[in-house]
């Protein structure tokens, strides 16, 4: 269940209270008069089943409350009430399958914003494979891939493919593009200084290197990984599903392929440094092909969902509610 708190003129209250209640799977509406002051207005709150949220948050929208007022959504992590069960039992479809497609592009655009945090974070994790490469410790690769942040600019860059939001996927592609390239010149810099204190040496990146030698030969397996991890990324961004996102980062190859090229290009290994960047370009595409066609997958789908509600007589908002039993 989701929970909506609403801030709305006086004179649009009654619309969005029509609105909500013409919506299945709403419920605990709440209307409290002059409560807001800035902006002014009333308060309207209410819990929506998740699956459908997204559509009453969009004709929310489309109304212009956004711009007159307030939309506020929260998750409920637990709610005990006959009412609920019954809102969501009578919503079309499963709250696992609905895709918030205002909340997965406020999600991404925060985390495609091009900021010190996520340029240190991706530095830090891009120095730690280095150490990884070098040491050939499988480990530290993990560790490196478990901090890169850099699913949430490949998410964005799907997410304004998909929606057709020009400026999210620029900020995406800006936020991919300005941070691998300040991590591997941070990490070619780091590399001269484990060198100059003896940390970091030529022969130890061209030893075998079994555990973590995959880096910079990339192969079908790559681009094969790399899509599947973008679809199961996808699904846990759309699904609320935070935890996958963990086993997503430690699955794919962007931020070691990155540091061994940054490694091998300061060590003038060049045929290092060019077939890690192809393994890195490699799970960039897989990634953001893969997302990109599970999020329009998850349209479609959904798309049919509300076509069947329709032709079965329910109602979705804006439309004429059923008359319950």
């Amino acid at each position: 269940m989701l929970h909506l708190r609403l801030i709305t003129p006086a004179d649009r209250t009654d619309d969005v209270v029509r609105l909500i209640e013409r919506t299945v799977g709403t419920t605990h509406l709440v209307v409290l008069p002059g409560a807001a002051r800035n902006p002014a207005g009333d308060v309207v709150m209410c819990d929506v089943a998740r699956e459908a949220g997204d559509e009453l948050i969009g004709a929310l929208r489309a109304s212009g409350l956004d711009r007159t007022g307030s939309i506020a959504v929260e998750n409920i992590d637990l709610s005990l009430s006959r009412r609920a069960d019954k809102a969501e039992e009578e919503a079309p479809g499963e709250g696992a399958d609905a895709v918030l497609w205002e909340h997965l592009a406020e999600a991404t655009h925060e985390e495609s914003t091009l900021s010190v945090t996520y340029i240190a974070f991706l530095a830090i994790a891009t120095m730690i494979a280095a150490c990884g490469v070098v040491l050939d410790n499988a480990i530290l690769i993990v560790g490196a891939m478990a901090v890169g942040p850099e699913f949430g600019p490949l998410a964005g860059l799907c997410t304004g493919v998909v929606q057709r939001a020009p400026r999210l996927a620029l900020r995406s592609l800006n936020a991919l593009l300005v941070g691998f390239a300040v991590a591997l010149v941070v990490t070619v810099g780091f590399t001269y200084f484990m060198d100059a204190v003896d940390l970091f040496t030529k022969v130890r990146l061209e030893a075998e290197r079994p555990n973590t030698n995959f880096i910079y030969r990339p192969d079908a397996f790559s681009f094969v990984v790399a899509v599947l991890a973008g679809v199961a990324g996808t699904l846990s961004l759309t699904s609320a599903k935070s935890g996958a996102l963990v086993g997503v980062a430690i699955s794919v190859t962007t931020v070691p392929a990155a540091a061994n090229a940054a490694v091998a290009f300061a060590f003038t290994e060049y045929q290092q440094a060019w077939g890690s960047t192809e393994q890195l370009l490699l799970n960039l595409l897989g990634i953001v092909l893969a997302g990109t066609l599970t999020l329009l997958a998850q349209k479609r789908l959904w798309a049919r969902q509300r076509e069947r509600t329709a032709r079965a007589g329910r109602a979705w908002p804006g439309r004429a509610k059923a008359r319950r039993s």
